[in-house]
């Protein structure tokens, strides 16, 4: 590491968790889905010291000692082009890419929001990089996932991340959504709670080589992560998948 890096037993302030911020910033986030500020409002608000906890299993795995010491900015990787247009048709990478240019989406766009908040994720500090290297892979495992960015695909996916990363906040989300289904015609809330037992049942994806990942065959690579298809989800007409409606 070099100097200007502090170490892992530099403290980041761990902040109390503040249930009334998030809470309103979840029944801002149910009116307008897109509103992806609220997001970083309520995961900041109840983050707890998830990341720390999640830095040091990182560290604690074969791979994660290196993946930690190289310390790479997945954002910057995203946002080159030339490395996404060579990634090999039917790859992970292959699909994210057609994924953020026909959405026009990009990582650094969810960077710049998580940076109006104000929060500690730019110090250079290996908590704070495990919290961008979370946020960066978002749309990421939507491929993965095979969940779409309408509201129940957004549902599905908090679900499934709140196992894979411990972070209140995701939970949060995820039963939010699930009480705007109530009496609805299509099993949302069956989609959404198998989001979070697809969750669990996956390999810990933050621990993974994301360089190497986005060049594996995407079938290939669910079939090594464990990650089922999403039935339920899927047997939902695309149509019928905005499930937060204004209020």
């Amino acid at each position: 590491m070099t100097a200007s890096v502090l170490t892992a037993d530099t403290p980041i302030p761990t902040p109390r968790r503040e249930w009334g911020a998030a809470l309103r910033a979840l029944r801002r986030l149910l009116r307008d889905k897109e509103d992806t500020r609220q997001v970083f409002e309520i995961m900041q608000a109840l983050s707890g010291d998830s990341m720390g906890e999640n830095y040091r299993k990182l560290c604690s795995t074969p791979r994660g000692g290196r993946i930690a010491y190289e310390r790479v900015e997945f954002a910057r990787r995203l946002m080159d082009d030339a490395w996404l247009d060579s990634l090999p048709e039917g790859s992970v990478g292959a699909a994210y890419r057609t994924f953020i240019r026909s959405q026009d989406l990009s990582a650094e766009g969810l960077a710049d929001v998580s940076r109006e908040m104000g929060s500690h994720i730019d110090i250079p500090h290996p908590v704070a990089w495990m919290a961008r290297r979370t946020r960066d892979v978002h749309d990421l495992w939507h491929i993965l996932t095979g969940y779409g960015r309408d509201g129940l695909g957004e549902a599905c996916l908090v679900a499934f991340s709140y196992p894979q990363t411990r972070s209140l906040g995701w939970a949060l989300i995820a039963m939010g959504a699930v009480s705007r289904t109530r009496g609805g015609r299509y099993p949302y809330a069956r989609a959404i709670w198998q989001g979070y037992q697809r969750g669990k049942a996956t390999q810990w994806l933050l621990g993974e080589d994301y360089e190497a990942l986005l060049a594996e065959p995407l079938d290939a690579a669910r079939r090594r992560l464990g990650i089922t298809p999403p039935t339920i989800y899927d047997s939902i007409p695309p149509e019928a998948r905005d499930i937060v409606p204004a209020v």
